[in-house]
């Protein structure tokens, strides 16, 4: 297992070095520059903007932009947004939870749907609930995430006036924000009404959010369980007896699990990226909506930062994903 993590931890290093080369790459192929966007339509004085270029050091030529970048990032230092003057990493901190809270209710969501409909569609294989399984799952997958979220918004906040259209909570409520999770921190204040509210707010941006994951994870429980239910230790376990749940759950489930974890820990990425465009949708105040005005007022900081730091989260997930492997099947561990 040791060296199963550090041969992981060596890849590491090259997949940083692309990451920081790719953001940097990108947010600088795009037309107009900071300086531009803050002279706003009347323009700017050209020794002002000047000046301003030097300052931000935005005059220099690119590779050594790119070398005082690695070189800051090597030291944690990830510069300040060049909009709001305040630390990325300050930034990236204060509005991460809002994120984690938004991506863990639509992982949850897509394990608890996913993971049972897809032991329901291997067990029922070639009829009318298999079919209605995979036919959702095929639908759920193909829907663009703004226009699936655009729909929820039309339909249970305009039509039926169940949910509200965005936000974290209403206005009417004034939470300390003790935690950054507007769930853990509407508890704490012990405010019932609020904790409503709030949970109000969460509902559809995690329907909108989680459906991809959980189309994916339900097709592939549903492939995983199909191959491990012809396998001769499964026909040995009915052979002796055992009831059909221990059967499904202990026997066929675990072993199934091994390419489901891997789908589930792909599918964080898939939910930091897609919170990108749900968060901006529901005017979610998270990490995604920070992104979007980072590259819109072309801050350079925030997006490289910000880049950075979800790639190093979605890196150590498939890390841990990857160790959990050796938990769920012991002859991975031994191997």
């Amino acid at each position: 297992m040791l060296a199963l993590l550090l041969r992981r931890a060596l890849l590491v290093i090259p997949t940083f070095i692309g990451v920081t080369l790719l953001a940097f790459a990108l947010i600088h192929l795009i037309p107009g520059d900071p300086v531009e966007n803050l002279s706003g339509e009347r323009g700017m004085d050209p020794a002002r903007r000047e000046r301003l270029l030097r300052q931000f050091g935005l005059d220099r030529p690119l590779p050594v932009q790119y070398g005082d970048y690695i070189g800051h990032v090597i030291k944690g230092d990830l510069g300040a947004s060049l909009t709001t003057h305040e630390p990325v990493m300050q930034e990236f901190l204060t509005l991460f939870p809002a994120t984690v809270e938004l991506a863990s209710f639509a992982m949850l969501l897509a394990v608890c749907i996913g993971l049972p409909a897809g032991i329901i569609a291997a067990l029922r294989r070639n009829t009318v609930a298999d079919y209605a399984v995979m036919g959702v799952s095929l639908t759920g997958y193909s829907m663009p995430i703004f226009w699936w979220a655009l729909l929820l918004i039309l339909l249970f906040s305009v039509q039926l006036g169940w949910t509200p259209v965005g936000g974290r909570i209403a206005v009417d409520f004034d939470i300390p924000a003790m935690s950054g999770f507007m769930l853990i921190d509407t508890v704490r204040a012990g405010d019932a009404a609020a904790f409503r509210s709030a949970l109000s707010h969460l509902i559809l941006p995690s329907i909108a959010l989680g459906t991809i994951p959980l189309a994916v994870i339900a097709r592939m429980t549903r492939s995983s369980m199909l191959e491990v239910l012809r396998e001769d230790y499964v026909r040995t376990a009915r052979a002796k007896g055992l009831p059909r749940w221990r059967v499904v759950l202990v026997h066929a489930l675990r072993n199934a699990l091994i390419p489901v974890i891997t789908v589930i820990g792909l599918q964080v990425g898939l939910l930091l990226s897609g919170a990108i465009l749900t968060e901006t949708i529901f005017s979610w105040p998270g990490v995604g909506n920070w992104l979007i005005h980072g590259v819109q007022a072309r801050d350079y900081p925030v997006v490289q930062g910000g880049i950075l730091l979800i790639a190093t989260i979605v890196i150590s997930v498939n890390l841990i994903v990857d160790l959990l492997y050796g938990v769920v099947n012991p002859r991975i561990r031994h191997a």
